[in-house]
Formats: C-alpha cells, structure tokens, sequence
C-alpha cells in the first residue's frame, strides 16, 4: 500500500475525468468508450485474474490475422465492441 496506492489512485483519478469529459462531448458512443465500460465491470469485479479480464476487454478477440492492417497505428480496444 506504502509504495502503490497514490499511484493507482491518481490513475483512478485519471479515468474519472475522462468519462467526466466523454458524457460532456457531443456525439454518440463508440466501441472505445464502450470498451472501455467494459474493462471498469472487470476491474470492480472479483477474482485474481482482473488484469487479464481488462485486457480482454480492450482486445480484438478473433483469432485469425487479418490480411491488412486498418490503419497506421493502434487505436486501444476492438472496433467489434458494440457501444
């Protein structure tokens, strides 16, 4: 706790504000937020494999390479996740 806590707290913080700023915006929600939605129920849920139930949250499930990539460079959660 000594060395980690205000760590992962201003990372709380930190994500607090997003979603603060994210519901302000116009628009609707895409699969990133909803992504993003998802890895929070992972992370408040129970259990001791929460760090690989969050990264399955923001991961492209299919296993199958696609043949070419949609663009220049990552975008952090999979397009598929409905919003």
């Amino acid at each position: 706790m000594e060395l980690y806590f205000l760590e992962a707290r201003a990372k709380v913080i930190d994500v607090a504000a997003f979603l603060d700023r994210a519901e302000r915006a116009q628009g609707q929600d895409d699969f990133r937020l909803a992504a993003l939605r998802q890895a929070l129920r992972e992370l408040a849920s129970a259990g001791a494999d929460r760090a690989k139930r969050v990264l399955l949250a923001l991961s492209d499930p299919s296993a199958e390479p696609l043949p070419t990539a949609s663009g220049k460079g990552a975008c952090g959660a999979w397009p598929g996740t409905k919003p």
